[in-house]
Protein backbone atom coordinates (compact mmCIF):
# COMPACT_ATOMS: atom_id res chain seq x y z
CA UNK A 1 0.00 0.00 0.00
CA UNK A 2 1.19 3.53 -0.77
CA UNK A 3 2.53 5.62 2.10
CA UNK A 4 0.24 8.45 3.19
CA UNK A 5 1.24 11.36 5.41
CA UNK A 6 -0.83 13.99 7.16
CA UNK A 7 -1.98 16.41 4.44
CA UNK A 8 -0.98 20.05 4.78
CA UNK A 9 -3.70 21.28 2.40
CA UNK A 10 -6.59 20.08 0.27
CA UNK A 11 -4.23 20.03 -2.73
CA UNK A 12 -1.77 17.83 -0.82
CA UNK A 13 -4.61 15.50 0.26
CA UNK A 14 -5.78 15.10 -3.36
CA UNK A 15 -2.23 14.79 -4.66
CA UNK A 16 -1.48 11.84 -2.39
CA UNK A 17 -4.58 10.03 -3.64
CA UNK A 18 -4.96 11.14 -7.27
CA UNK A 19 -1.43 12.24 -8.22
CA UNK A 20 -2.81 15.56 -9.49
CA UNK A 21 0.69 17.08 -9.81
CA UNK A 22 1.83 14.17 -11.96
CA UNK A 23 -1.28 14.42 -14.12
CA UNK A 24 -0.80 18.17 -14.55
CA UNK A 25 2.83 17.64 -15.54
CA UNK A 26 2.10 14.79 -18.00
CA UNK A 27 -0.99 16.36 -19.58
CA UNK A 28 -0.22 20.05 -19.40
CA UNK A 29 2.93 21.76 -18.12
CA UNK A 30 5.37 19.18 -19.55
CA UNK A 31 3.38 18.22 -22.62
CA UNK A 32 5.60 19.77 -25.27
CA UNK A 33 4.43 21.44 -28.48
CA UNK A 34 6.77 22.59 -31.30
CA UNK A 35 7.04 26.34 -31.74
CA UNK A 36 6.99 26.16 -35.53
CA UNK A 37 3.30 25.38 -36.03
CA UNK A 38 0.45 27.55 -37.27
CA UNK A 39 -3.21 28.14 -36.39
CA UNK A 40 -4.28 24.93 -38.15
CA UNK A 41 -2.94 22.96 -35.19
CA UNK A 42 -5.63 24.58 -33.04
CA UNK A 43 -8.38 22.68 -34.89
CA UNK A 44 -8.17 19.84 -32.36
CA UNK A 45 -9.06 22.23 -29.55
CA UNK A 46 -11.81 23.79 -31.70
CA UNK A 47 -13.24 20.30 -32.21
CA UNK A 48 -13.15 19.61 -28.47
CA UNK A 49 -14.97 22.89 -27.75
CA UNK A 50 -17.58 22.15 -30.43
CA UNK A 51 -18.15 18.66 -29.03
CA UNK A 52 -18.69 20.27 -25.62
CA UNK A 53 -21.25 22.65 -27.16
CA UNK A 54 -23.02 19.68 -28.75
CA UNK A 55 -23.14 17.85 -25.41
CA UNK A 56 -24.52 20.82 -23.47
CA UNK A 57 -27.09 21.85 -26.08
CA UNK A 58 -28.09 18.21 -26.53
CA UNK A 59 -28.80 17.85 -22.81
CA UNK A 60 -31.16 20.85 -22.89
CA UNK A 61 -32.94 19.48 -25.97
CA UNK A 62 -33.21 16.06 -24.34
CA UNK A 63 -35.31 17.58 -21.54
CA UNK A 64 -38.22 18.14 -23.94
CA UNK A 65 -37.68 15.74 -26.85
CA UNK A 66 -40.13 12.80 -27.11
CA UNK A 67 -38.68 9.67 -28.81
CA UNK A 68 -42.04 8.59 -30.18
CA UNK A 69 -43.05 8.48 -33.86
CA UNK A 70 -46.32 10.29 -33.02
CA UNK A 71 -44.74 12.95 -30.83
CA UNK A 72 -41.13 13.46 -31.99
CA UNK A 73 -41.85 15.92 -34.82
CA UNK A 74 -44.09 18.15 -32.68
CA UNK A 75 -41.74 17.97 -29.68
CA UNK A 76 -38.98 19.45 -31.84
CA UNK A 77 -40.86 21.89 -34.07
CA UNK A 78 -43.53 23.11 -31.65
CA UNK A 79 -42.61 22.37 -28.04
CA UNK A 80 -38.89 23.19 -28.28
CA UNK A 81 -39.08 25.84 -30.99
CA UNK A 82 -42.19 27.72 -29.80
CA UNK A 83 -43.18 26.84 -26.24
CA UNK A 84 -39.90 26.40 -24.32
CA UNK A 85 -38.08 29.60 -23.41
CA UNK A 86 -35.00 29.90 -25.65
CA UNK A 87 -35.65 26.41 -26.96
CA UNK A 88 -35.14 27.78 -30.48
CA UNK A 89 -31.67 28.97 -29.46
CA UNK A 90 -30.59 25.56 -28.16
CA UNK A 91 -31.86 23.88 -31.31
CA UNK A 92 -30.04 26.38 -33.52
CA UNK A 93 -26.84 25.92 -31.50
CA UNK A 94 -27.09 22.13 -31.72
CA UNK A 95 -27.94 22.09 -35.43
CA UNK A 96 -25.19 24.53 -36.43
CA UNK A 97 -22.59 22.78 -34.25
CA UNK A 98 -23.53 19.40 -35.77
CA UNK A 99 -22.79 20.79 -39.23
CA UNK A 100 -19.80 23.02 -38.48
CA UNK A 101 -18.03 20.25 -36.56
CA UNK A 102 -17.57 18.40 -39.85
CA UNK A 103 -16.08 21.47 -41.52
CA UNK A 104 -13.49 21.55 -38.73
CA UNK A 105 -12.95 17.78 -38.97
CA UNK A 106 -12.21 18.02 -42.70
CA UNK A 107 -9.82 20.95 -42.14
CA UNK A 108 -8.10 18.94 -39.38
CA UNK A 109 -7.95 15.83 -41.59
CA UNK A 110 -6.49 17.55 -44.65
CA UNK A 111 -4.03 19.50 -42.48
CA UNK A 112 -2.74 16.13 -41.24
CA UNK A 113 -2.47 14.85 -44.82
CA UNK A 114 -0.73 17.99 -46.08
CA UNK A 115 1.90 18.00 -43.32
CA UNK A 116 2.39 14.22 -43.18
CA UNK A 117 1.19 13.96 -39.59
CA UNK A 118 0.38 10.26 -40.08
CA UNK A 119 3.97 9.15 -40.78
CA UNK A 120 7.03 8.08 -38.78
CA UNK A 121 5.43 6.48 -35.76
CA UNK A 122 2.29 8.63 -35.86
CA UNK A 123 0.09 5.97 -37.46
CA UNK A 124 -2.03 5.53 -34.33
CA UNK A 125 -2.72 9.26 -34.22
CA UNK A 126 -4.17 9.04 -37.72
CA UNK A 127 -6.08 5.79 -37.13
CA UNK A 128 -7.62 7.04 -33.87
CA UNK A 129 -8.55 10.27 -35.65
CA UNK A 130 -10.28 8.33 -38.42
CA UNK A 131 -12.13 6.27 -35.83
CA UNK A 132 -13.33 9.58 -34.37
CA UNK A 133 -14.49 10.61 -37.84
CA UNK A 134 -16.53 7.41 -38.10
CA UNK A 135 -17.98 7.94 -34.62
CA UNK A 136 -18.93 11.55 -35.37
CA UNK A 137 -20.50 10.41 -38.66
CA UNK A 138 -22.59 7.80 -36.83
CA UNK A 139 -23.56 10.39 -34.22
CA UNK A 140 -24.62 12.88 -36.90
CA UNK A 141 -26.65 10.29 -38.80
CA UNK A 142 -28.43 9.01 -35.69
CA UNK A 143 -29.22 12.59 -34.65
CA UNK A 144 -30.62 13.36 -38.10
CA UNK A 145 -33.25 10.68 -37.53
CA UNK A 146 -34.61 12.19 -34.31
CA UNK A 147 -36.73 15.12 -35.64
CA UNK A 148 -38.70 12.48 -37.58
CA UNK A 149 -39.26 14.72 -40.57
CA UNK A 150 -39.52 13.67 -44.19
CA UNK A 151 -35.78 13.72 -44.91
CA UNK A 152 -35.06 12.00 -41.58
CA UNK A 153 -37.37 9.13 -42.50
CA UNK A 154 -36.27 8.69 -46.08
CA UNK A 155 -32.55 9.16 -45.40
CA UNK A 156 -32.91 6.44 -42.77
CA UNK A 157 -34.68 4.25 -45.31
CA UNK A 158 -31.97 4.75 -47.96
CA UNK A 159 -28.94 4.37 -45.69
CA UNK A 160 -30.21 1.23 -43.94
CA UNK A 161 -31.01 -0.29 -47.35
CA UNK A 162 -27.27 -0.19 -48.07
CA UNK A 163 -26.86 -3.06 -45.60
CA UNK A 164 -28.85 -5.34 -47.88
CA UNK A 165 -25.62 -5.76 -49.88
CA UNK A 166 -27.15 -5.29 -53.32
CA UNK A 167 -27.53 -8.66 -55.02
CA UNK A 168 -26.79 -10.40 -51.70
CA UNK A 169 -30.33 -9.43 -50.69
CA UNK A 170 -29.52 -9.39 -46.98
CA UNK A 171 -32.98 -8.00 -46.22
CA UNK A 172 -33.02 -9.81 -42.89
CA UNK A 173 -30.03 -7.74 -41.75
CA UNK A 174 -31.80 -4.52 -42.76
CA UNK A 175 -34.91 -5.52 -40.83
CA UNK A 176 -32.77 -6.44 -37.82
CA UNK A 177 -31.14 -2.99 -37.87
CA UNK A 178 -34.50 -1.22 -38.19
CA UNK A 179 -36.35 -3.52 -35.84
CA UNK A 180 -39.15 -3.52 -38.41
CA UNK A 181 -39.77 -3.74 -42.15
CA UNK A 182 -39.64 0.05 -42.43
CA UNK A 183 -38.34 2.83 -40.13
CA UNK A 184 -40.84 2.99 -37.27
CA UNK A 185 -40.91 3.13 -33.46
CA UNK A 186 -38.22 0.48 -32.89
CA UNK A 187 -35.98 2.26 -35.39
CA UNK A 188 -36.43 5.61 -33.63
CA UNK A 189 -35.83 4.06 -30.19
CA UNK A 190 -32.56 2.48 -31.33
CA UNK A 191 -31.17 5.59 -32.95
CA UNK A 192 -32.23 7.69 -29.96
CA UNK A 193 -30.26 5.38 -27.65
CA UNK A 194 -27.24 5.45 -29.97
CA UNK A 195 -27.34 9.24 -30.26
CA UNK A 196 -27.70 10.17 -26.60
CA UNK A 197 -25.65 7.44 -24.93
CA UNK A 198 -23.62 4.83 -26.77
CA UNK A 199 -21.93 6.88 -29.50
CA UNK A 200 -21.09 9.87 -27.22
CA UNK A 201 -19.39 7.43 -24.83
CA UNK A 202 -17.42 5.98 -27.75
CA UNK A 203 -16.42 9.50 -28.85
CA UNK A 204 -15.17 10.36 -25.35
CA UNK A 205 -13.09 7.19 -25.25
CA UNK A 206 -11.66 7.83 -28.73
CA UNK A 207 -10.77 11.42 -27.80
CA UNK A 208 -8.74 9.98 -24.91
CA UNK A 209 -7.06 7.50 -27.28
CA UNK A 210 -6.36 10.22 -29.85
CA UNK A 211 -4.82 12.52 -27.25
CA UNK A 212 -2.85 9.65 -25.70
CA UNK A 213 -1.47 8.64 -29.11
CA UNK A 214 0.24 12.05 -29.29
CA UNK A 215 2.32 11.44 -26.15
CA UNK A 216 5.11 9.28 -27.60
CA UNK A 217 5.73 10.71 -31.10
CA UNK A 218 4.59 14.22 -30.09
CA UNK A 219 2.90 16.73 -32.35
CA UNK A 220 4.22 17.17 -35.89
CA UNK A 221 5.25 20.61 -37.14
CA UNK A 222 4.77 22.60 -40.33
CA UNK A 223 8.43 22.33 -41.40
CA UNK A 224 8.65 18.56 -40.95
CA UNK A 225 11.64 19.14 -38.65
CA UNK A 226 12.83 16.27 -36.48
CA UNK A 227 12.89 17.70 -32.95
CA UNK A 228 14.66 16.17 -29.97
CA UNK A 229 11.84 16.87 -27.55
CA UNK A 230 13.78 15.82 -24.44
CA UNK A 231 16.73 18.11 -25.21
CA UNK A 232 14.52 21.04 -26.18
CA UNK A 233 12.31 20.52 -23.13
CA UNK A 234 15.42 20.60 -20.92
CA UNK A 235 16.29 24.02 -22.37
CA UNK A 236 12.77 25.24 -21.69
CA UNK A 237 12.78 24.05 -18.07
CA UNK A 238 16.23 25.54 -17.55
CA UNK A 239 14.81 28.96 -18.46
CA UNK A 240 16.20 29.18 -22.01
CA UNK A 241 12.76 29.52 -23.54
CA UNK A 242 13.92 31.73 -26.39
CA UNK A 243 16.25 29.09 -27.86
CA UNK A 244 14.07 26.09 -27.08
CA UNK A 245 12.13 24.73 -30.08
CA UNK A 246 9.20 23.67 -27.89
CA UNK A 247 6.69 25.30 -25.58
CA UNK A 248 4.47 23.86 -22.86
CA UNK A 249 0.91 22.97 -23.77
CA UNK A 250 -0.33 24.86 -20.70
CA UNK A 251 -0.25 27.79 -20.54
CA UNK A 252 1.86 28.75 -23.57
CA UNK A 253 0.25 26.88 -26.44
CA UNK A 254 -3.18 26.91 -24.80
CA UNK A 255 -3.24 30.72 -24.98
CA UNK A 256 -2.74 30.51 -28.77
CA UNK A 257 -5.41 27.83 -28.99
CA UNK A 258 -7.87 30.00 -27.11
CA UNK A 259 -7.30 32.92 -29.46
CA UNK A 260 -8.24 30.71 -32.43
CA UNK A 261 -11.20 29.32 -30.46
CA UNK A 262 -12.37 32.89 -29.76
CA UNK A 263 -12.32 33.78 -33.46
CA UNK A 264 -14.11 30.52 -34.27
CA UNK A 265 -16.86 31.21 -31.71
CA UNK A 266 -17.56 34.60 -33.33
CA UNK A 267 -18.06 32.80 -36.65
CA UNK A 268 -20.08 30.07 -34.94
CA UNK A 269 -22.56 32.35 -33.19
CA UNK A 270 -22.89 34.50 -36.30
CA UNK A 271 -24.22 31.36 -38.01
CA UNK A 272 -26.42 30.50 -35.02
CA UNK A 273 -28.19 33.87 -35.00
CA UNK A 274 -28.20 34.84 -38.68
CA UNK A 275 -27.67 31.80 -40.93
CA UNK A 276 -28.81 28.77 -38.92
CA UNK A 277 -31.01 27.69 -41.85
CA UNK A 278 -28.00 26.27 -43.73
CA UNK A 279 -27.92 23.43 -41.19
CA UNK A 280 -31.64 22.62 -41.46
CA UNK A 281 -33.10 21.03 -44.60
CA UNK A 282 -36.48 22.59 -45.52
CA UNK A 283 -37.87 19.14 -46.44
CA UNK A 284 -37.32 18.02 -42.86
CA UNK A 285 -39.89 20.54 -41.65
CA UNK A 286 -42.58 18.24 -43.07
CA UNK A 287 -43.62 15.32 -40.81
CA UNK A 288 -42.35 11.87 -41.80
CA UNK A 289 -44.64 10.18 -44.29
CA UNK A 290 -43.79 6.68 -45.52
CA UNK A 291 -46.32 7.01 -48.36
CA UNK A 292 -44.83 10.18 -49.88
CA UNK A 293 -41.27 10.02 -51.22
CA UNK A 294 -39.39 13.37 -51.51
CA UNK A 295 -38.50 14.42 -55.05
CA UNK A 296 -34.77 14.25 -54.35
CA UNK A 297 -33.30 12.36 -51.38
CA UNK A 298 -29.80 13.34 -50.28
CA UNK A 299 -27.79 13.33 -47.03
CA UNK A 300 -26.31 16.31 -45.20
CA UNK A 301 -23.47 18.15 -46.97
CA UNK A 302 -20.70 16.38 -45.05
CA UNK A 303 -21.78 12.98 -46.44
CA UNK A 304 -22.39 14.12 -50.01
CA UNK A 305 -18.92 13.20 -51.32
CA UNK A 306 -19.24 9.55 -50.32
CA UNK A 307 -22.89 9.46 -51.42
CA UNK A 308 -21.86 10.67 -54.88
CA UNK A 309 -19.28 7.86 -55.12
CA UNK A 310 -22.19 5.43 -54.66
CA UNK A 311 -24.65 6.95 -57.15
CA UNK A 312 -23.04 6.76 -60.64
CA UNK A 313 -22.57 2.99 -60.66
CA UNK A 314 -24.80 -0.06 -60.75
CA UNK A 315 -25.97 -1.31 -57.35
CA UNK A 316 -23.21 -3.84 -56.67
CA UNK A 317 -20.36 -1.76 -58.10
CA UNK A 318 -21.68 1.31 -56.31
CA UNK A 319 -21.72 -0.47 -52.95
CA UNK A 320 -18.13 -1.67 -53.48
CA UNK A 321 -17.03 1.87 -54.40
CA UNK A 322 -18.90 3.27 -51.38
CA UNK A 323 -17.26 0.74 -49.02
CA UNK A 324 -13.88 1.56 -50.57
CA UNK A 325 -14.41 5.27 -49.85
CA UNK A 326 -15.32 4.57 -46.21
CA UNK A 327 -12.19 2.57 -45.35
CA UNK A 328 -9.45 3.82 -47.64
CA UNK A 329 -8.47 6.82 -45.51
CA UNK A 330 -7.54 4.41 -42.70
CA UNK A 331 -4.88 2.92 -44.99
CA UNK A 332 -3.19 6.25 -45.79
CA UNK A 333 -0.15 5.70 -43.48
CA UNK A 334 0.55 2.41 -45.25
CA UNK A 335 -0.22 3.50 -48.82
CA UNK A 336 2.11 6.49 -48.61
CA UNK A 337 5.48 4.78 -49.17
CA UNK A 338 7.58 7.95 -48.98
CA UNK A 339 10.09 8.36 -46.10
CA UNK A 340 9.35 12.10 -45.97
CA UNK A 341 7.21 13.67 -43.24
CA UNK A 342 7.35 17.19 -44.65
CA UNK A 343 4.72 19.53 -46.13
CA UNK A 344 3.19 18.39 -49.41
CA UNK A 345 4.62 21.47 -51.16
CA UNK A 346 8.09 19.87 -50.81
CA UNK A 347 7.05 16.41 -52.02
CA UNK A 348 6.75 16.73 -55.80
CA UNK A 349 4.00 14.50 -57.19
CA UNK A 350 2.40 14.07 -53.78
CA UNK A 351 1.61 17.79 -53.79
CA UNK A 352 -0.35 17.32 -57.03
CA UNK A 353 -2.06 14.25 -55.51
CA UNK A 354 -3.10 16.23 -52.42
CA UNK A 355 -4.66 19.13 -54.33
CA UNK A 356 -6.31 16.78 -56.84
CA UNK A 357 -7.86 14.81 -53.96
CA UNK A 358 -9.11 17.96 -52.22
CA UNK A 359 -10.63 19.43 -55.40
CA UNK A 360 -12.15 16.08 -56.35
CA UNK A 361 -13.88 15.74 -52.97
CA UNK A 362 -15.29 19.27 -53.32
CA UNK A 363 -16.65 18.36 -56.77
CA UNK A 364 -18.13 15.12 -55.39
CA UNK A 365 -19.81 17.13 -52.62
CA UNK A 366 -21.30 19.59 -55.11
CA UNK A 367 -22.55 16.83 -57.43
CA UNK A 368 -24.06 14.87 -54.53
CA UNK A 369 -26.48 17.74 -53.85
CA UNK A 370 -27.98 17.89 -57.36
CA UNK A 371 -30.16 15.30 -59.15
CA UNK A 372 -28.07 12.72 -61.10
CA UNK A 373 -29.19 13.94 -64.52
CA UNK A 374 -27.42 14.97 -67.73
CA UNK A 375 -24.01 16.57 -67.31
CA UNK A 376 -24.25 16.35 -63.50
CA UNK A 377 -24.36 12.56 -63.77
CA UNK A 378 -21.32 12.52 -66.08
CA UNK A 379 -19.30 14.84 -63.83
CA UNK A 380 -20.20 12.73 -60.79
CA UNK A 381 -19.09 9.54 -62.55
CA UNK A 382 -15.70 10.95 -63.54
CA UNK A 383 -15.19 12.48 -60.10
CA UNK A 384 -15.90 9.10 -58.46
CA UNK A 385 -13.50 7.33 -60.83
CA UNK A 386 -10.88 10.01 -60.14
CA UNK A 387 -11.23 9.47 -56.38
CA UNK A 388 -10.64 5.73 -56.72
CA UNK A 389 -7.82 6.23 -59.23
CA UNK A 390 -5.98 8.69 -56.98
CA UNK A 391 -5.91 6.19 -54.11
CA UNK A 392 -4.71 3.39 -56.39
CA UNK A 393 -1.95 5.68 -57.72
CA UNK A 394 -0.76 6.86 -54.29
CA UNK A 395 1.64 3.96 -53.48
CA UNK A 396 3.27 4.27 -56.89
CA UNK A 397 3.82 8.03 -56.85
CA UNK A 398 5.25 7.96 -53.31
CA UNK A 399 7.40 4.82 -53.58
CA UNK A 400 10.03 6.51 -55.74
CA UNK A 401 9.90 9.88 -53.98
CA UNK A 402 13.38 11.16 -53.14
CA UNK A 403 14.18 11.78 -49.49
CA UNK A 404 14.09 15.48 -48.71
Amino acid sequence: MAHFTKATSLHDWLNQRLAVDTLRRVLATEYWIPKNINFLWAMGMVLAITFGILLISGIFLLMYYQPNVNLAFDSVNYTIMQEVGYGWLWRHVHGVAASVVFLIIYIHMFTGIYYGSYKKGREMIWISGMLLFVAFSAEAFSGYMLPWGQMSYWAGMVITNLFSGGSLHADGLVEWIRGDYVPAQAFLNRFFMLHVLLIPLAILGLIGLHFGALRIPHVNNQDGEEIDFEAEAAKYKAGDKANSKVIAFVNDFMSKDMMVVGIYLIFFFYLVFFHYDFAMDPVNFDPANGLKTPTHIYPEWYFLWSYEILRPFSTNVGLIAFAFAQVIFFALPFLDRSPNAVPASRRGLFSLWFWAMLIDMIILTAMGKVPPEGSFSTIGLYAALTFIGLWIALPFITKFEKKV
